[in-house]
């Protein structure tokens, strides 16, 4: 017997502090809902779950740029309807003023005024019509600037942008791609026949064809990003899936080694005291 290094003591002290360290772990794993709260948990781990919280980050951004897109989209074909609205109503008009019992000095110079009045508002819509200040059919500046460019993925990649200008260039300048029908003069039989065939001519630079054509784009490229969003919804999804199960806490698992290691931190202290009484015996033997 030994009364100057108690080794069993020692030994059960050394377990006291470990399985009381285990549990502080534990119950900041559980306070937290995170098996990861610094390098030091899982290096590796940690790397891996901030790489793929930054990629979550990118697909969030992504995901509003393409809810930008797609409203820009919005705004330019509303403008476009109430154009083809006004070129169909010019149609009627045209039509109506081509009608042989009109008088060109009264009838046809009250239909010419309503048309005057459209093509003054298709001019404002022309170059009025934008999103956020920037101008969606009257210049080619924006074009030129990227400022219908969109970021719709999370990567710098060429194929995580959109470019918008493909499709607003052919109407980036409305005046251009309609002024014939801006020009039209339904005051006389003559005019009015001409208009019909400028307004709504089965070939493709008719006003008529050319909105439908324009439109068209724009609803695809609408339909595209739809399919992008639930696309970008999907990756958040699995990714953010995968970095919960690298760093957040596994509770049932958890609960089981705090268990674990609260019934050897009482198991330690009930033998650390019994192991302090050990050396009492050397005093029997000096009696």
């Amino acid at each position: 017997m030994r009364i100057q290094h108690n080794i069993m003591a020692m030994n059960s002290y050394r377990n006291y502090n470990n399985n009381t360290s285990a549990l502080s772990k534990n119950l900041e794993k559980l306070s937290s809902g995170y098996k990861i709260n610094r390098a030091g948990d899982d290096a590796a781990g940690l790397a891996l779950s901030e790489k793929m919280r930054a990629q979550i980050t990118g697909l969030d951004a992504a995901y509003k740029n393409t809810k930008d897109a797609t409203s820009l989209i919005k705004t330019a074909e509303g403008a476009l309807q109430e154009v083809q609205d006004m070129l169909n109503r010019m149609v009627y008009l045209a039509e109506e003023s081509a009608n042989g019992v009109y008088d060109n000095d009264v009838d046809r110079h009250a239909l010419q005024s309503e048309v005057d009045a459209l093509q003054t508002e298709i001019e404002r819509i022309a170059d009025s019509a934008n999103f956020n200040g920037k101008k969606l059919f009257s210049s080619t500046a924006n074009m030129a600037s990227g400022s219908f460019i969109f970021q719709i993925g999370d990567t710098a990649n060429t194929y995580d942008k959109l470019s918008m200008a493909t499709i607003l260039t052919k109407g980036a300048d409305l005046r251009t791609l309609l002024k014939d029908a801006l020009a039209i003069n339904i005051s006389t039989v003559a005019g009015a026949s001409a208009a019909i065939g400028i307004l709504k001519s089965n070939v493709a630079t008719s006003a008529i064809n050319a909105i439908s054509d324009l439109r068209g784009k724009l609803g695809a490229t609408q339909n595209r990003l739809d399919h992008t969003l639930n696309n970008l919804s999907v990756m958040k999804e699995n990714i953010q899936d995968a970095e919960a199960t690298v760093r957040d806490t596994d509770v049932a698992e958890e609960m089981m080694s705090y268990t674990k290691n609260n019934i050897l931190i009482q198991s330690a202290q009930a033998m650390l005291a019994q192991s302090n009484a050990v050396p009492q015996g050397v005093l029997q033997l000096l009696q």
